[in-house]
């Protein structure tokens, strides 16, 4: 379903569009879609009086959020005509098409343009951050109403750019420990949240004494070890690049020693993530049993669900099967996040006084509003479509506390908390441009180091030489 070669956020982003596609049409007077599957994209306009908001982004998801603010609106319709470009982000594409619109600068340039985690960096606050404005320069009071709306602090810093917020998301990814509640109660005693996150402590040391009590009873605490890689990844003191010369945090260079340790005990099923075998531990038809899944709430949503072995009844309910409402939620034994889409201004916006208020009050609706009939109350209780019935965790903690994240996924568990709670112990200060590139040659290094083809002094080398070799910009001693 996914295909092995995308970045993990740029699957769940066409896991997502694939669910959102659908939810509205384009009116023949206030939106215009063209898809691009990869290089230049070109777009239909109507100049009528309205005045045009050029919107580009790599699934239909946030198009169809403005299509929704444009249908309900009816002030908002009468004045703006918005054209959507969406690009998807297979092999580049989306990268590769926005760069040159956005060097063009022409009319066709967009607005509005989305960013997800693997290069948020390089639009916020990188190579290509110059043609960003702030929030501030939009005139968002951004930073109090980030308080105001209780936005996990790692994703507005993550964007800060001369210590601005340049981006903000609709969503909140800080990482849980999704556990499967039958092993947990017969390795830990119970299935209560609360036991589960005392097993496997605060720290890794406590996580391999829970795993050998996985090991003693049959069971792998996790599949691979690509699910404790993004915890380890993204609570790591430092990022891959720090002054321009690559560096491996400690944190991260013991993901050598950890890797190993859990082939070397047989602690996992030995499975890479976005595979078949990743998969089946998810329905319980690997080789053992598996204990959980480090992600956050978007891996349920929009990844285990279709690889639970549940099945719909006709009239959409849910059959009972596989796994599905077997599962629950703690806290991590490390904080981090993964994934996640942000919301770009161009400064160009800044030029016409229309289209820049037009862009800070859909800005404001998908990132910041708080209100009952706001995009993420809405996102939070499923009331967003009614044909998309998916409970996801989002960025404003004020909302997540007032609304419902019981889940029939987690066995009728309130899950908000826990994301809550998740998304307050992650870290964003960590990231880098260059993070999509470098985690592929790490995560294979570390690969050839567990399977005895280098050993972990070789690793390492032929890592330093893969970023040497591929990435001039980046200086490696």
């Amino acid at each position: 379903m996914v295909k092995k070669n995308l970045t993990k956020a740029a699957a769940l982003g066409m896991v997502t569009a694939m669910a959102a596609t659908s939810l509205f049409g384009c009116s023949k007077d206030d939106n215009k879609t063209t898809t691009a599957a990869g290089g230049g994209a070109t777009q239909s306009s109507d100049p009528g009086k309205k005045t045009t908001i050029e919107v580009m982004a790599f699934t239909e998801e946030v198009p169809n959020m403005f299509k929704k603010y444009v249908s309900t609106h009816p002030d908002f319709a009468a004045k703006y005509e918005l054209n959507y470009t969406v690009v998807a982000t297979d092999d580049g594409a989306y990268q590769k098409a926005l760069d040159q619109v956005l060097a063009d600068g022409g009319a066709k340039t967009p607005n509005i343009y989305m960013a997800e985690a693997a290069f948020v960096k390089k639009y916020t606050t990188g190579s290509a951050s110059s043609y960003a404005c702030t929030y501030e320069d939009l005139g968002i009071d951004v930073e109090n109403k980030i308080k105001d709306a209780g936005i996990a602090q790692y994703s507005a810093d993550i964007t800060r750019r001369d210590g601005k917020v340049v981006a903000l998301g609709y969503q909140a990814n800080g990482g849980a420990f999704i556990y499967n509640r039958e092993v947990a109660k017969d390795v830990f005693g119970d299935d209560k949240p609360e036991t589960v996150e005392k097993a496997i402590g605060n720290n890794w040391d406590t996580f391999f004494e829970a795993a050998e009590k996985c090991k003693a009873k049959g069971y792998a605490i996790v599949s691979g070890d690509g699910d404790i890689w993004h915890a380890i990844e993204n609570s790591s003191d430092k990022g891959w690049v720090v002054d321009g010369k690559l560096y491996i945090d400690p944190k991260r260079e013991a993901f050598l020693d950890y890797s190993k340790k859990l082939k070397d005990n047989g602690y996992h099923n030995d499975t890479k993530d976005w595979t078949e075998g990743w998969y089946a531990d998810m329905e319980e038809i690997g080789p053992k049993k598996v204990l959980g899944f480090y992600g956050p709430a978007w891996l349920i949503n929009y990844t285990f669900k279709d690889h639970c072995g549940y099945k719909l009844n006709d009239d959409g309910s849910v059959a009972a099967m596989g796994t599905y409402g077997q599962w629950g939620v703690c806290k991590p034994n490390v904080g981090f996040f993964w994934g996640g889409t942000w919301l770009v201004a161009n400064k160009n916006v800044l030029n016409n006084a229309d289209i820049k208020a037009g862009v800070k009050e859909l800005i404001e609706y998908v990132t910041l509003d708080t209100s009952d009939t706001g995009l993420q109350y809405e996102w939070a209780n499923a009331k967003f479509s009614d044909s998309v019935k998916t409970k996801d965790v989002v960025a404003s903690s004020v909302v997540m506390k007032k609304s419902d994240g019981t889940l029939e996924f987690l066995g009728g568990q309130d899950a908000f908390p826990t994301f809550i709670a998740g998304c307050a112990y992650a870290k964003g200060d960590n990231l880098t441009e260059y993070d999509e590139a470098i985690n592929t040659q790490w995560r294979d290094a570390v690969r050839a180091y567990t399977s005895g083809e280098k050993t972990r002094e070789e690793a390492i080398k032929w890592f330093k030489q893969q970023i040497k070799d591929n990435m001039p910009s980046i200086t490696v001693e």
